[in-house]
């Protein structure tokens, strides 16, 4: 999944995109709340990870600016100000959680992911299609009880398709989902990492089903050459 974490500490920004790009995330990073708020207004993430000690725009003016525009994107706002009056502040502008510096890495990952779940109308962190489960903590997946292997990026692009609970989501909504915005990306991409996974889940009962003009879903009891044309 691809977040945008906004902190104006470098050394600590690095270290968090190395940690939750290791953790499975794409992340794009800005250092100042003007540039995030420009990317927040012309791009699409799951979760937005903001510092409130911003130069140029501070944390809550970024997040007030985002709610103005209906933007409803998980919003998880990192600072070093733990008071009452800073967290509810926070929350009154339409941040998601809270989380005080200094803080531990697993429980950043933790609610990130939680938080991520819940956008897509998911509480539990173990999601099911037919014989194909998936566990939000771990990021495995298992096909009729054997665990399914998969390459970072086939991962990425199931897990999209699994919290989606079967509703179809197209290869530029995809990609934006799992490249940061700073990767070069070759458009057939989405196309070759579909193209492995339903080798990889062929006969099991469960398909990744193309919707001319829609995109992709994920269907139980689906057979693969249910699948019209590339999605668009």
């Amino acid at each position: 999944m691809r977040i945008l974490l906004v902190e104006d500490n470098v050394m600590l920004a690095n270290a968090l995109v190395e940690a939750l790009s290791q953790a499975g995330f794409a992340v794009d990073c800005m250092h100042d709340g003007r540039a995030a708020d420009h990317l927040l207004s012309t791009q699409d993430y799951a979760l937005v990870i903001l510092d409130l000690g911003l130069p140029k725009l501070d944390g809550l003016e970024v997040l007030r600016r985002l709610r103005q525009r209906r933007n409803a994107m998980p919003v998880l706002i990192l600072t070093a100000h733990g008071s009452v009056e800073d967290r509810v502040k926070g929350l009154n502008l339409g941040a998601d959680d809270y989380l005080s510096k200094p803080f531990d890495l697993s429980e950043l990952e933790a609610r990130a992911r939680a938080l991520i779940r819940r956008s897509f109308g998911h509480e539990s962190t173990q999601l099911q299609c037919g014989p194909l489960c998936y566990d939000g903590v771990s990021r495995a997946f298992v096909l009729g009880g054997e665990p399914l292997a998969l390459t970072r990026r086939e991962r990425a692009v199931l897990e999209v398709l699994m919290l989606r609970d079967g509703r179809a989501v197209n290869k530029e909504a995809m990609s934006e989902k799992i490249f940061g915005i700073d990767e070069s990306v070759n458009p057939d991409a989405i196309e070759i990492y579909v193209h492995r996974l339903r080798k990889k889940l062929e006969g099991s009962g469960v398909a990744i089903v193309t919707l001319r003009g829609l995109g992709y879903l994920l269907d139980a009891g689906a057979q693969a050459n249910m699948a019209t044309p590339a999605a668009r």
